[in-house]
């Protein structure tokens, strides 16, 4: 199931924009302000967000610096400014695509499903990091060629590190992509333990890790190192 969040303040063009994205396998989400946005964010679970730079109570392009702080989530932006500066400081920023307001909700739909394959996971089900390949598609991890066995939670916290490998995941956005439908039920330490076997497995000095480190206070990251395939 994909999920797209709408932030947009008109409520006829978020209605508008919701009903033409909506099929099966997608859900909407629907936001007005960038407070409701960064609180619905943070709760995880997003795949895309449609966003507007014009908001009641700030501007899009901030809210977006603060989501490549920690998440590669596509953003689409929304705006009637065709101004070239803020088309530039919009992909500078790490927005996935720029639409200028008035758009054709038919050609939204189009350029939403084009990103959504672009930043496909999938993709990503086989990889060489370092010493390791990661085989998600087959269940199957290596380390300088010897079998690592991984279980089911350690293998979707690996593959959420990973597949977002240099941007910082807080606690919370771990658990509730490890655990899903569980994460209400999951005890405080249990993400703590899971990264230190999952450490223990896969890093060569797990005291003093390579690759899954901790950002204090934050949460970890999948450092970018070593060569990727």
């Amino acid at each position: 199931m994909t999920t797209i969040l709408i932030v947009e303040d008109d409520i006829s063009l978020n209605k508008g924009i919701a009903l033409t994205l909506a099929q099966d396998g997608i859900t909407i989400e629907q936001v007005y302000d960038l407070a409701s946005a960064e609180n619905r964010f943070n709760a995880g679970g997003i795949d895309l967000v449609v966003l507007d730079i014009n908001l009641p109570d700030g501007s899009g392009l901030d809210f977006c610096e603060k989501i490549r702080r920690v998440s590669r989530v596509p953003v689409i932006f929304l705006t009637a400014n065709d101004l070239e500066s803020d088309i530039v400081m919009g992909f500078e920023l790490g927005g996935d695509d720029y639409i200028t307001k008035p758009f054709s909700l038919m050609v939204l739909r189009s350029r939403v499903m084009a990103v959504l394959r672009r930043s496909d996971p999938s993709h990503e089900d086989k990889l060489t990091i370092g010493s390791m390949t990661f085989d998600f598609g087959k269940m199957e991890f290596r380390k300088q060629g010897q079998s690592i066995n991984l279980s089911k939670t350690e293998q979707k916290l690996l593959k959420m590190l990973v597949s977002n490998r240099g941007q910082i995941l807080t606690r919370e956005q771990l658990i509730n992509a490890v655990w899903v439908n569980e994460a209400d039920f999951v005890e405080e330490n249990a993400l703590t333990v899971t990264v230190k076997r999952l450490r223990a497995k896969i890093e060569d000095d797990p005291s003093a890790p390579n690759y899954i480190k901790t950002v204090y206070g934050l949460g970890y990251i999948w450092a970018e190192e070593g060569p990727c395939q």
